[in-house]
């Protein structure tokens, strides 16, 4: 899924004219903001008040990038109440980020010092 710029939500692969399945799911998680939803997640699920408490964010930020994650079948919700309970739908999406991880260990992180997608373009982001 690609992020509208707009509206800040995922579109469908098919909207974003051209980017493979494969390029939509990276693009879903190069946001910092996501991973650290997924990797909250990861751990069990949580409401949206949890996850704007514990990750330091705003819930109209949290909001945001959890429907960019239900939009991409990452994510989904249980309502209980009033309340909604968010949890990952793929937990081998934890498979793959580990994979990344031994991957930048392995390269010594040289996408982080990379200037077009490094942490000096502010993109880089640490997946553990």
């Amino acid at each position: 899924m690609a992020i509208d710029s707009e509206s800040g939500r995922c579109v469908s692969a098919d909207i974003a004219a051209g980017i493979s399945p494969a390029a939509a799911l990276f693009h879903s998680l190069a946001d910092e903001t996501r991973l650290r939803i997924v990797q909250r997640l990861a751990r069990g699920e949580a409401r949206v008040v949890d996850l704007t408490s514990q990750l330091g964010l705003a819930q109209s930020t949290v909001s945001k990038h959890l429907a960019c994650l239900r939009d991409c079948g990452l994510v989904d919700y249980r309502a209980e109440g009033r309340q909604s309970f968010y949890s990952l739908t793929r937990p081998e999406l934890m498979d793959l980020l580990a994979s990344a991880e031994h991957l930048l260990g392995a390269t010594g992180h040289a996408v982080a010092l990379c200037p077009v997608y490094g942490v000096e373009s502010g993109d880089g982001v640490a997946l553990s």
